[in-house]
């Protein structure tokens, strides 16, 4: 059976794949396991220096990655360069951690005890259609350094640029069967994964409700898993921040890769005395943000993934809204930039949307302000703007999310822990944190009495 893959930004098919299904699932899991055999014994500086030409390599090809991405996800090309910039970071520190996370000896009577870090094994990874390549060395990138081998799922949508690293990887000399791509849907690839005796653990990024399946269908073989899931961050507002830079700043936090990114501070909740004026300095942001073929270096914002997705993302507006930008005549899954006055109880400011579409609700006071932003069953990332160094602590101490900001919207670095709160899922990709999803500590005691 065959996967035709889509240019969402023309409607036109790009690529033609086989898709695979439990049979091909269950060989890839068969080839990694074989491959584990040896792969866990590679000297520590021997698998650094792999994942090193592998970065390399990625650099060497960051344009033809970019233009990939580009093309199956509708990015912006100026961004999808940087992506894979990242990419690239990702396998150099991953590299340089392969022989700095290790075990520890530990003071006990009658003799020594000391630990060790030990592969897990098999581990699948579950990467979504939104950040395809960034996401899947996030997670191959702490699985090699371990020493564990891959079985990767690219979602079904966005493949190709997946496929491509797989090729490089083979250039930089990590053996075969260490790193397998499947193709195919999460209905019978995915959750072939899920469900495999021989699969050690789960590496998800997606949708609470899919995640949940994953942790239900783990539960059977005890498998570990990392689940990166929704979000509905806030962007706190308040008075006494630097209004026109927090405005400048807040369309990018909720349009880049347009709105669908789970960490989009898609509500923007501001303080009732600056109510007004913010709205006035954010509307005229959001109507600079340029819309268009992601192949200009000067857009910003390209097309959702498809044309099902854009369904999904209008059922959520359901009212005049504060503003609605334009978009581009002619094929592609386009959807304008949209913000919308808000209450917390409302629909749009407590579902994901996963699309270009704010929420902005005014807020009293401080305490108010944390009670809105923890108002949520997500809690995945989110940003505080104010001038007050005291209250910037207070507030991102009580607000229950993983990943905050303060005067900034960044949410992601290769060397500091991403991850969430409550329905946001649990466990930690990037940085040294990420390392500790794909290893196990073991215990060793060894008896120094004669």
């Amino acid at each position: 059976m065959s996967l035709t893959v889509f240019n969402p930004a023309t409607e036109q098919p790009i690529a033609e794949l086989a898709q695979a299904g439990v049979e091909e699932t269950d060989a890839a899991v068969a080839r990694a396991k074989e491959a584990f055999k040896t792969w866990r014994h590679v000297a520590p500086a021997d698998r650094a220096r792999l994942l090193r030409r592998l970065a390399t390599l990625v650099e060497e090809h960051q344009e033809e990655l970019a233009q990939i991405e580009s093309q199956n996800v509708g990015k912006p090309i100026a961004g999808a360069r940087g992506e894979v910039g990242m990419v690239a970071q990702v396998f150099h520190f991953y590299a340089g951690a392969v022989d700095k996370f290790h075990g520890e000896t530990i003071p006990v009577a009658g003799g020594v005890d000391f630990t060790f870090r030990e592969p897990l094994g098999v581990v699948g990874l579950i990467v979504p259609w939104n950040f395809p390549l960034n996401i899947a060395s996030w997670k191959l990138g702490p699985a090699l350094a371990c020493g564990n081998t891959v079985v990767l799922k690219p979602a079904e949508l966005t493949p190709l640029s997946a496929l491509r690293l797989g090729e490089l990887a083979l250039d930089a000399g990590i053996p075969e069967g260490v790193i397998n791509i499947v193709v195919g849907p999460g209905s019978t690839v995915g959750n072939r994964l899920v469900e495999h005796p021989d699969v050690a653990k789960i590496g998800f990024t997606g949708s609470t409700e899919v995640g949940r399946r994953v942790m239900q269908g783990a539960a059977a073989t005890i498998k570990r898993v990392t689940l990166e899931l929704g979000g509905k961050s806030a962007n706190v507002i308040f008075a006494d921040a630097d209004l026109e830079k927090a405005a400048a700043a807040a369309p990018y936090s909720v349009f880049d890769n347009a709105g669908q990114d789970c960490c989009a501070r898609s509500r923007i909740l501001v303080e009732a005395s600056a109510y007004d004026r913010f709205l006035e300095l954010l509307v005229e942001a959001t109507r600079n943000v340029k819309v268009g073929d992601p192949r200009d270096e000067r857009t910003e914002m390209g097309p959702l993934i498809s044309a099902a997705h854009r369904e999904t993302v209008a059922s959520f507006v359901d009212s005049e809204p504060l503003f609605r930008g334009d978009v581009p005549d002619g094929p592609g899954y386009w959807y304008p930039c949209t913000l919308i006055e808000a209450r917390s109880s409302d629909r749009i400011a407590q579902e994901e949307v996963f699309g270009p579409v704010a929420a902005v609700i005014p807020f009293t006071d401080e305490a108010d302000a944390i009670t809105i932003a923890n108002d949520s069953p997500f809690g995945l990332s989110g940003s505080i703007w104010t001038r007050d160094g005291a209250r910037a602590i207070r507030v991102a101490r009580s607000i229950d999310t993983g990943v905050l900001s303060l005067n900034s919207n960044s949410s992601v670095r290769v060397s500091t822990p991403f991850g969430g709160f409550k329905q946001s899922g649990f466990g930690r990709e990037l940085g040294m944190h990420a390392l500790e999803g794909y290893s196990e500590i073991k215990n060793v005691y060894m008896s120094t009495e004669g």
